[in-house]
């Protein structure tokens, strides 16, 4: 039986490819979050954030490891992946008050290089996230749709650091919102296409992405990567388990930090490089045949 989402939920995951919204924070609990992450934000000089400092924090602040190992949240995760769960990364996608950042349509496996499609993305809503405010939007069940092309797009103010976006026809005719009150989070499956509008609310839009696997998942790069074990065991040694922060002190967790963000960033241009290499064999293919 599911610990925190019913059969019926867990079967709608399955059918539409994501699942919004779950309550799993109170509001002061992730108002407490957000003072955290808006202290770190302070602490590095303020928003937005440099890229480099936006993921994988879970390694590097104490309050981040906590948040990522609420019982609640493994609970629904575990609902949806099974009982041993890996963190491969976690990433803070704010929008500020009537600013213009926007998501392109996209897939989040497309770079990541995770093999079988058993990633989810877990979106952790720290404020408000209603459509006001940009919340994601999905196009429904488009999980069946496989890996589609991607490429970097020109899109000014793109929560996605590298601008990627689909670059073939995406059928758009059932797109649902996922709006979240404070505290709420969303599921998505790793093929689910998705995008965001800008925040025209009068509050920021924080959102606090886990991204979740099974232990039986590899990384199909060249370079071992990295994740963090959260709950069950992992039997298979797909990849080196990552520090947690609380057992540290601030100058250990840093230098842990940029040596994971660093492997995480190594993986990810060189599956920018196989995404796009693919691509181009694709056309030559098509042009000589």
């Amino acid at each position: 039986m599911p610990k925190v989402l019913t059969q019926q939920q867990v079967e709608q995951f399955k059918q539409d490819s994501f699942l919004a919204p779950i309550d799993v924070l109170s509001e002061d609990e992730a108002r407490h979050y957000r003072s955290c992450l808006e202290r770190y934000e302070a602490e590095q000089g303020g928003a937005p954030l440099n890229p480099a400092l936006s993921r994988k924090i879970h390694v590097r602040e104490p309050w981040a490891a906590e948040l990522v190992r609420h019982p609640r949240l493994l609970d629904a995760i575990e609902d949806l992946i099974g009982a041993d769960i890996l963190i491969y990364s976690t990433t803070l996608f704010t929008k500020e008050a009537g600013g213009i950042q926007v998501t392109g349509w996209h897939q989040d496996a497309t770079y990541l290089g995770l093999d079988p499609y058993e990633h989810v993305n877990v979106w952790i809503a720290l404020s408000n996230a209603s459509e006001e405010a940009g919340c994601m939007r999905f196009v429904v069940s488009s999980s069946r749709f496989g890996q589609l092309r991607h490429g970097a797009q020109n899109m000014p103010g793109s929560v996605n650091h590298g601008g990627q976006a689909i670059v073939e026809t995406v059928p758009l005719e059932d797109v649902r919102s996922a709006p979240l009150r404070i505290g709420q989070l969303s599921c998505h499956h790793t093929l689910a296409v998705h995008s965001s509008e800008p925040n025209r609310s009068n509050d920021r839009r924080i959102g606090f992405s886990v991204s979740v696997i099974p232990t039986y998942v590899r990384h199909t790069g060249s370079h071992r990567m990295g994740a963090t074990l959260v709950r069950g065991e992992d039997k298979y040694s797909h990849f080196d388990l990552e520090p947690d922060p609380r057992e540290h002190d601030a100058d250990t967790n840093t230098a842990n930090y940029t040596a994971c963000y660093a492997r995480y960033r190594q993986g990810y241009e060189e599956q920018i490089a196989r995404h796009l290499q693919a691509q181009e064999t694709n056309q030559t293919e098509l042009r000589a045949g």
